[in-house]
């Protein structure tokens, strides 16, 4: 099929567009698609996120009922755990994690099991996109390389490739996937053509790039950008708390400088499955070119230690208190990384209760949004865990309660008059205590 013709089905709504991963990236692409009048097939190995998808049940709570309803309502949008079916889509969009591993090392076995995949299946004309973060040169020297061997055909001549690197904010009201401009890095300029046509169907803005190698770096500078910036912060926290200056307030008043000044606000560490990743994919590519990345690193250090400023801070609330941590219990308030979602991937969390527990602390959490630990890969043995419930007695029985994330469902006025001791690792007691005998800032 021609390119002319490829463009025409996208005009006509005709163009069929796959799936590949239907997690926090995936799932809200479907849905933008879907909206847009595209037909849609979802794949995913995880059978039970397709039967939420057929049956309308919400497996990501902030993502909502009406939507799951829709579409598993929907003549256009169906989901599948059949791989076989991926000759069916005219486009085939990657979605899937780009962990590391134990050496903090680029971990790229989802992303090379599923191109093998999808290498089996790839027909004449089919466009294939990779929107997982990753380090710069991904796409042409690890896809393309593998698409072509395993299917016989030859990239920008028998099928298309691109790169767009997804920019989601899960629990943003102000910015959905159709909102969020859309970098694209295309083998080509058919393939940039092609790629940028099929979401300018469905999103407000696509900013074209020369190539992939630079879409991939669009997508890591914006999260190291993050990186450094919340290092930076955190290390103020530290320091301005040695001075007696609340640097909650010093960010606020800063931040109402209108040029020159972005604010960034502090926390017991870093959680998602963008900012603790990613800038290592970037360290681990400098270095085959024999180049320094201090500045990425010393972020990273700062940002890892932390959770542990936040154990030292527990320290000398307990000690106040004439408690030690050892034999004490605590109750982590909020598991999700950030507030008002039910993603916990990275979440500093997990750090925390690891580090209370080797202090002989008895630990527990409670989050409105992860009422069950979930499996994971670095933290399997919490998994089936449960939230405690959030009532006076219970929280009451809790020797020290440590806010790591702010949720705003969460009752901070009861939390003040239920606790005697509160560690606020993000400003959330601001407005319902300032008793420094009672809340401690860390």
């Amino acid at each position: 099929m021609s390119l002319s013709q490829q463009l025409d089905k996208i005009n006509n709504k005709t163009y069929k567009v796959g799936i590949i991963g239907l997690g926090y990236v995936g799932l809200p692409l479907m849905w933008t698609f879907h909206k847009k009048e595209m037909p849609v097939i979802g794949f995913d190995l995880d059978p039970h996120k397709v039967d939420c998808i057929t049956s309308g049940t919400p497996y990501i709570k902030h993502l909502g009922e009406e939507m799951m309803g829709i579409l598993s309502k929907s003549d256009r949008c169906e989901a599948t755990t059949d791989f076989n079916r991926m000759d069916e889509a005219d486009a085939l969009l990657m979605c899937v994690p780009t962990p590391l591993n134990h050496h903090r090392e680029p971990d790229m076995t989802y992303v090379e099991k599923t191109t093998e995949t999808v290498s089996e299946h790839l027909r004449e004309g089919q466009l294939v996109i990779l929107e997982s973060t990753t380090y710069p040169g991904t796409t042409e020297d690890l896809i393309i390389p593998i698409l072509e061997k395993g299917s016989g055909l030859k990239a920008g001549k028998d099928f298309y490739v691109a790169y767009s690197p997804e920019r989601e904010d899960p629990g943003n009201p102000d910015f959905n996937t159709s909102k969020i401009p859309k970098v694209v890095g295309g083998h080509g300029n058919d393939a940039l053509t092609l790629a940028c046509a099929l979401y300018d169907t469905a999103i407000v803005q696509t900013v074209p790039v020369s190539d992939t190698k630079t879409a991939e770096a669009v997508k890591l500078t914006e999260n190291i950008f993050r990186s450094v910036n919340i290092a930076m912060v955190n290390e103020l926290k530290v320091i301005y708390h040695a001075m007696g200056i609340d640097v909650h307030e010093v960010l606020d008043a800063a931040g109402t400088k209108p040029f020159g000044f972005m604010k960034f606000t502090p926390g017991p560490g870093l959680g998602g499955h963008c900012i603790p990743i990613d800038p290592f994919y970037l360290t681990w590519k400098a270095r085959e070119v024999e180049q320094p990345t201090r500045f990425i690193e010393l972020a990273g250090e700062i940002n890892t230690n932390m959770p542990r400023y936040v154990i030292r801070r527990t320290l000398e609330a307990l000690n106040h208190h004439k408690k030690a941590l050892n034999g004490s219990s605590v109750l982590l308030i909020g598991l999700a990384y950030k507030p008002n979602v039910d993603d916990d991937r990275e979440s500093p969390t997990y750090k925390l209760m690891e580090l209370y527990e080797e202090m002989g602390a008895d630990v527990s959490y409670y989050d409105p949004y992860v009422p069950v630990i979930r499996p994971s890969r670095e933290y399997p043995h919490y998994a089936g865990i449960k939230s405690v419930e959030w009532n006076e007695e219970t929280i009451r029985s809790f020797d020290a309660v440590v806010i790591a994330t702010n949720h705003d469902e969460i009752n901070y006025r009861e939390l003040a008059s239920w606790s005697d001791c509160i560690v606020d690792t993000r400003n959330a007691m601001k407005n319902a205590s300032q008793d420094s005998n009672k809340v401690f800032k860390a």
